[in-house]
């Protein structure tokens, strides 16, 4: 099959030959991939020697088609899906799994990472990680249920009240979806801050208030468009020491504070921010990838009830691409070259449609 190969850190191989992998338990559905998103860790796994093993198929923001069900499931040939990337390993005796809290499962499998994603065009995948895609929304659409659960995985543990103001730092799909979230959740004027003016002319046309970081001191800017008062709900989306600094200077009296960037350097706080931390009786919240249960209400579900209504992403695809590209594609990611917001292979261009 096809499949784009991590051969070693940096190198990238477009392949035609490369096997199906067996699945990770018995009676898997064969997944036909129709698209999958680059994630910003997979620039990490691949180019800056963050990868487990070698070779490597990476891939883990995507959706399918069942090519042969798994036997007695409940998906019929032909059905679409989105996955969930996470595999829990001893979950009969491991507490978070029993709680549903699978994210923080002691030891865990995933595609993409520690086992061949979906950067190919076939994978066998447990049924407990298939997701229906709803016949109204775009299949390669839905390769972004991922990163749209994680930015509501995220917002979910605020208390967003109708009317607050919000702030999101970054203005990337996370940080765009995660402003889009705080929208539904109730909150009535929501800054994003970002430096990149193209970014930032998205969220706008989205309704969105930008602040270029570039030309204005972001922190100044949101005190004086909220009189002083601060925000109710801040989110860190860039993980960058400064913006989370700045999260937390934005964040009014009994505020809420959401890291959800990966940080790249070190965080430090000096003695009158942190003073404020305690005066203003802030929360400071962590958060990390999505969850799955309980059916219904999981982060999973509820994307794929709102996405391609409430939920808008096709605004935040910058980049459509066949999976040929992908040597190119990666190359100028890890360069910084050219623009790219969200970049998608669409794997299965005709059931994409």
């Amino acid at each position: 099959m096809k499949a784009l190969v991590l051969e070693a850190d940096g190198r990238l191989v477009f392949r035609t030959d490369f096997p199906v992998g067996p699945g990770p338990q018995s009676n898997c559905a064969l997944v036909r991939v129709a698209a999958c998103g680059i994630c910003g860790s997979d620039i990490g796994r691949g180019f800056r020697g963050k990868a487990y093993h070698y070779p490597l198929v990476m891939g883990h923001e995507f959706s399918g088609v069942i090519e042969r069900p798994a036997e007695g499931g409940r998906f019929a040939k032909g059905a679409r899906v989105a996955v969930f990337p996470l595999l829990p390993l001893e979950a009969e005796s491991d507490p978070a799994c029993q709680t549903g809290d699978y994210a923080q499962a002691r030891k865990y499998d995933y595609y993409g990472s520690r086992r061949d994603g979906a950067f190919s065009e076939y994978l066998e995948i447990p049924e407990w990680n298939l997701f229906p895609v709803p016949d109204e929304v775009n299949l390669l659409h839905a390769s972004m249920t991922e990163p749209a659960a994680v930015a509501l995985h995220g917002i979910r543990r605020m208390h967003c009240q109708a009317g607050d103001d919000a702030v999101v730092f970054g203005a990337g799909p996370i940080g765009n979806m995660a402003a889009q979230w705080l929208r539904i959740h109730g909150c009535s004027r929501v800054f994003v801050v970002d430096i990149d003016e193209r970014k930032l002319g998205i969220a706008e046309k989205m309704g969105f208030l930008p602040i270029n970081a570039v030309e204005t001191d972001a922190v100044e800017a949101i005190q004086a468009a909220t009189n002083g008062a601060g925000v109710a709900r801040s989110v860190e989306a860039c993980g960058l020491p400064k913006t989370f600094l700045q999260a937390v200077k934005v964040a009014g009296a009994f505020g809420e504070v959401l890291f959800m960037g990966n940080i790249a350097g070190e965080f430090r706080i000096g003695e009158k921010d942190f003073s404020d931390i305690l005066r203003k009786e802030l929360t400071i919240l962590g958060t990390w990838n999505s969850k799955v249960s309980p059916i219904g209400r999981d982060d999973w579900s509820t994307v794929l009830k709102f996405l391609d209504r409430q939920l808008i992403v096709e605004p935040l695809i910058t980049d459509r691409l066949p999976l040929e590209d992908g040597p190119r594609i990666f190359d100028e990611l890890a360069q910084g070259r050219g623009f790219h917001n969200k970049v998608i292979f669409d794997i299965t261009p005709e059931v994409n449609q």
